[in-house]
Order: structure tokens, then sequence, then C-alpha cells
């Protein structure tokens, strides 16, 4: 049996950057608005996700692994990278609740899928919504028939709010 002893560590390697910091930065950076953008965009709320969008989530991290990383191997790198990415959430979530502009770009303004107890089909196709699932999650809010519904809107979060009649 091997024992690991603290002298058997390269302590060097393990603090001291291989790459410059500031291009772990803006490769973190880079990956963080491709990634956000690309969710924003093109992904429903994060309140509604399903098995494809969990396992989209899950290979996008994979993915963009090396393009923020690159062959870093010290610890200080992954924390610049980590510290990187949390503060470009940190700032995305701030502007949005300081600028307009960046709550829009952040949040997508509320979609209306029930109007006076009619499904709006083109809202719903725009959200990728079929009918059943609508349904779902209207009897999830105590919902038993369409028409009891005065609005239903599909919320920025990917919840749904119900006004009844």
């Amino acid at each position: 049996m091997t024992t690991l002893l603290l002298t058997d560590i390269n302590w060097h390697e393990m603090f001291v950057p291989g790459m410059s910091l500031w291009e772990i930065i803006i490769r973190g950076t880079l990956t963080y608005w491709f990634c956000f953008l690309y969710i924003r965009f093109f992904r429903r709320g994060a309140g509604q996700l399903g098995i494809s969008d969990l396992l989209l989530i899950t290979l996008i991290s994979d993915a963009a692994q090396n393009a923020m990383a690159g062959d870093y191997t010290s610890v200080t790198e992954g924390f610049i990278l980590v510290g990187s990415l949390v503060l470009w959430d940190y700032a995305i979530n701030w502007l949005g609740y300081r600028s307009v502009f960046f709550s829009k770009i952040g949040e997508p303004d509320p979609v209306l899928l029930v109007k006076d107890g009619v499904m709006l089909r083109q809202n719903m196709k725009k959200e990728l919504i079929t009918a059943s699932e609508l349904l779902g999650m209207l009897r999830e809010q105590g919902v038993e028939q369409i028409y009891e519904v005065k609005s239903c809107y599909m919320e920025s979060s990917g919840n749904i709010s119900v006004i009844k009649k």
C-alpha cells in the first residue's frame, strides 16, 4: 500500500496558474455569454425543464468545459474560472434589477396562453407548449376545465400563472 505524503504533492503546480489569468477570465466570459444567450433565446424557462432540457444542459456543460478551461491544471485557474462565471451571473441579475433594458434581456415578458377560456394557439406554438401540456399545468393549478380560466400566462420563470373567472 502506497502512502501519500504532503511532501509528495507538487504544491507549485497545484496553485500556480499554467496559463494567463486574463485568458481564463476571457474564456469563461465568452462561454458564459454564449450559453446564456443560447438558453435565453432558444429554450423554455427554467420552471419547465423536461428530460431533453436537462440532457441539453448537461451536454452543454460538458462541451463548454474545454472551451472555458483549455488545459488548466492548477486549482487557482479553476477558482478564477468559476469566479468569472459567478461574477457574470451576479452582474446580469444586478443589471436586470437596475435597468429595464437588461431586465428584458434577462427575463422575457409573460406570454398569454389562455384568454377567457380559449387557448391562444399561436402563443402556445411560440412557447412550444401542446394543448395536453397546458391542460396538465392548469390541473396542477387546480383548474379542471379550460372555460374556468380568465387568463393564463407563461411567466419568465417558465411557470404558469392562472387567473380564474
